[in-house]
């Protein structure tokens, strides 16, 4: 069992999601004779729909992260949930600043009943 998040790790948490690079993230989906199966996540949607793009139909400065790049094998997964950790990648820049919203939220909503808020 994992200690319960106190406001100093709440506040940790938004640090972190303050100064990382501005969402909205999205995946791509990035082949081609260099790449081969790059799934990245990018600070701009796809050029198409989303399958086999292709340099140069997109900028490395988009890209934030890459959970597969297969050619050269630099990343690779074991289970192979690339495109599974991708997705929960892209959605972390608006999920976790809601998330600890909705902790500070609730936890007032515990003290308003009386109740201690766990963490505290």
């Amino acid at each position: 069992m994992t200690d319960p998040l106190d406001e100093a790790g709440l506040e940790e948490i938004e640090g972190l999601a303050s100064v990382a690079t501005p969402g909205p993230w999205f995946v791509r989906f990035l082949d081609d004779a260099s790449a081969m199966n790059l799934v990245a996540i990018s600070t701009v949607p796809g050029t198409n729909t989303g399958k086999g793009e292709r340099w140069p139909d997109h900028e490395n400065g988009e890209m934030v992260a890459a959970t597969l790049v297969q050619h050269p094998r630099y990343m690779d997964v074991v289970d192979g949930q690339w495109d599974e950790n991708a997705a929960f990648i892209a959605m972390a820049p608006e999920a976790v600043p809601r998330l600890v919203d909705e902790v500070r939220r609730s936890r007032g909503l515990l003290g308003e009943a009386g109740e201690r808020p766990p963490g505290r």
